[in-house]
């Protein structure tokens, strides 16, 4: 039995399918990249992130990867997916500090890394130090992640996103979420899949850990509806949806 995604009341805006690809690449992109800069204000490194993700099985971690992008680079394709930003979200200020800091990543000799002669990559303690001092500016007390804590939410981020795209219909299919998260995320490709990784924790497990997850910020963990429905569904979750 398939899961039929529940209609929703807006209308849907179709698209060309290369623009739809895009488009589901980049909001998956942006959720991740806010999950792992939420965890390193509220008190990690990049290079505990990225370790957790690559020991997940990720190619590179969200940092080393934004690293080889350009960091201007980034931050510019973010802020043209919207007009302006989400007074309602979280401001996570230190990538704009990097930037400011001339730090865009390896093209530079710095980013969230450093690269000493375009050398490998070299911990920076001027990033660890940025975090620190931007989550004193925010009153914030920082607490240890361990790399299991790192990859649930970053994992989970990503998980629900895909959620929302299927529910608003930017995504069509669940081959379509996996490949773009693949792309754009790095979710390694020994998984089969993020939505049938997803499949693997269960759709009642997924939405109990976001719902403990908006204590913390009901807007960025809300609960996509579409899962929530799979949740209280007898059958498994994703690999059971529609993917004509």
């Amino acid at each position: 039995m398939k899961t039929r995604i529940p209609p929703r009341d807006e209308p849907v805006d179709y698209q060309a399918p290369e623009d739809r690809i895009q488009l589901i690449e980049d909001r998956l992109l942006v959720r991740y990249q806010e999950a792992a800069d939420t965890v390193l204000l509220d008190g990690s490194t990049p290079w505990e992130i990225d370790e957790a993700m690559v020991e997940f099985g990720c190619s590179l971690g969200p940092f080393a990867r934004q690293d080889m992008v350009g960091l201007d680079v980034a931050h510019a394709k973010k802020c043209a997916q919207k007009s302006a930003p989400d007074p309602a979200r979280r401001y996570i200020p230190i990538a704009d500090r990097m930037i400011e800091l001339g730090k865009l990543g390896r093209k530079t000799g710095a980013g969230w890394y450093r690269y000493p002669g375009g050398a490998g990559r070299v911990d920076d303690p001027i990033v660890a130090d940025l975090g620190i001092e931007e989550a004193y500016f925010a009153g914030i007390e920082r607490k240890d992640y361990s790399a299991d804590e790192i990859r649930e939410r970053l994992l989970l981020a990503i998980t629900n996103e895909s959620a929302e795209l299927l529910y608003d219909a930017t995504a069509r299919s669940v081959s379509e979420v996996n490949l773009a998260a693949e792309h754009a995320c790095g979710f390694p490709r020994s998984r089969v899949g993020l939505l049938h990784y997803a499949d693997s924790l269960g759709a009642r497990h997924i939405v109990e850990r976001l719902t403990c997850l908006c204590e913390e910020d009901p807007v960025a963990w809300k609960v996509s509806e579409l899962l929530s429905h799979c949740a209280e569904a007898t059958f498994s979750i994703f690999v059971h949806i529609n993917d004509d």
